[in-house]
């Protein structure tokens, strides 16, 4: 007797404990689904295996089609700022909730489709997705995953034969299946919160979902208010780790801010190359609300809109509320600065913070346009100076820095070299990717993601991919792919 072999078991947590914040719905039909990239690692991880993915049936089932009986794929509902401007309801507009499924170390982890069509919160869009920014998310992801910093991921791309009309051209569309620890957002909260405003001060939704979410995510918090300060500070540590590899979201709205603790969204993002604190990449953001150096500031914004969410929540006496989350919120800048100190000290090969070296060593960067990536790895073996036009000042900090450092100096470009990046995803040779995949050629795209998949190990072959764009070349803008 043939066994019937199954892809995912999944259950439906979210949908099943809390109805009011997602409809079912069904991904549109996909004529002639083609997986693109699939990534086998963390398939294992999901406990599948990667072979059955990559058949026909697979395939389908990465599209939201020919999945297990019983399974109702959902749109999620949530709120949120963007750009500041408060929407009250906003969604899955293009996305579907497959399910959660628990991988081999136990942890539940849900699968959600993007560019899976139409659903009753895409407003004016089509609910479609192109295969360049499906795989710009993808191809980001594992570089952050690859950089040790908490992020979504992608289990796969998988064209769809459909055009998706963009700026008058027709590209060629994509589903990106995305694996997360959940897809629970500040804009969520929002949401809820929005709900029990307009229902006569019913707390079941609000309180369902917070309850849902310290089950899921800080299970030993044994408050709401306790909830939110787990929620501050792993937020304060992802940005500080943004932040120390030159990382910009390019759209930190509320309904991008997870309360996992995970990068979630690769829209307009972009590397850092010349470090420059002011630096904007997407082409949204004319008025730089989300620059590089605007990230912790946005982050504590952002934060704030969850705590006046959870207000009811955390005392009903309002006042006695505010002032209660008011003080955990105040922990955010205090709790940022720790980690990043701490990260830069162990950047600069340092055994203890000292934050003046490293905000000093910053402006020097600033003030020649030095590439951040290249700095760090060259300050390690010894060749910093020659990334310098006028080497002097450099010189002056590095001695600062020299009466620092520990005797042995092997081991300390060593343990520099664990936490320093040789690649990150040059922005150029990711639209060169981009583009090459898109007109059907996705051999660049695998190079450069095997390259990122790796980002501290220096391999032969690899120089032009530890290079910034060349002298010359027209400033780096990003889209959201929407």
């Amino acid at each position: 007797m043939t066994v019937a072999r199954t892809l995912f078991e999944f259950d439906d947590s979210y949908a099943r404990e809390l109805p009011s914040l997602s409809v079912p719905w069904t991904a549109a039909e996909v004529p002639a689904p083609r997986l693109l990239v699939l990534n086998e690692g963390l398939a294992a991880e999901l406990g599948v295996d990667p072979a059955l993915l990559r058949e026909p049936a697979g395939v389908s089932s990465l599209v939201g089609h020919g999945l297990p009986e019983g399974v109702t794929t959902v749109a999620q509902v949530y709120a949120g700022h963007q750009f500041g401007g408060y929407q009250p309801r906003l969604g899955d507009g293009r996305a579907l909730l497959l399910g959660e499924v628990i991988d081999t170390a136990g942890r539940r982890r849900d699968l959600h489709l993007k560019g899976s069509g139409r659903t009753p919160f895409s407003r004016r869009g089509d609910g479609l997705a192109a295969v360049g920014p499906m795989l710009r998310e993808y191809l980001m992801g594992e570089a952050m995953h690859g950089l040790g910093i908490p992020t979504t991921r992608a289990l796969s791309v998988v064209a769809t034969g459909v055009p998706v009309p963009r700026d008058g051209t027709a590209l060629p569309g994509a589903v990106l299946c995305r694996v997360a620890a959940s897809h629970l957002r500040v804009g969520t909260f929002q949401y809820a919160a929005n709900l029990r405003e307009t229902a006569a001060g019913d707390l079941d939704v609000l309180r369902g979902l917070a309850d849902h979410a310290i089950a899921r995510h800080h299970p030993d918090a044994g408050s709401y208010l306790e909830f939110y300060r787990r929620v501050v500070h792993v937020q304060a540590e992802l940005v500080a780790r943004w932040m120390l590899v030159g990382f910009v979201h390019g759209v930190m709205n509320t309904d991008n801010m997870t309360i996992s603790g995970e990068t979630i969204d690769y829209g307009p993002c972009a590397f850092l190359d010349a470090f420059d604190p002011a630096a904007v990449f997407s082409s949204i953001d004319s008025g730089g609300r989300y620059a590089y150096a605007n990230q912790p500031p946005v982050a504590q914004w952002n934060l704030a809109r969850l705590a006046e969410s959870l207000l009811p929540l955390i005392d009903p006496d309002t006042e006695k509320a505010v002032a209660a989350a008011t003080a955990v919120l105040e922990e955010f800048p205090d709790a940022y600065r720790r980690h990043w100190e701490e990260g830069m000290a162990a950047k600069l090969g340092l055994t203890t913070p000292d934050p003046q070296l490293a905000s000093d060593v910053l402006e020097l960067l600033r003030g020649q346009g030095v590439d951040l990536t290249l700095f760090f790895r060259a300050l390690a073996a010894g060749t910093a100076r020659d990334l310098f036009v006028d080497p002097a000042p450099f010189d002056a900090w590095a001695r600062r820095r020299d009466a620092l450092l520990p005797a042995d100096r092997t081991a300390v470009a060593a343990a520099m070299d664990r936490v320093n990046p040789v690649y990150v995803p040059r922005n150029h040779l990711v639209e060169e990717a981009l583009t090459a995949a898109t007109a059907g050629d996705l051999a660049p795209f695998h190079k450069l993601l095997d390259v990122v998949g790796a980002p501290f190990d220096e391999r032969p072959g690899l120089a032009e991919y530890a290079q910034p764009a060349p002298d010359g070349a027209p400033p780096h803008v990003t889209y959201c792919g929407t």
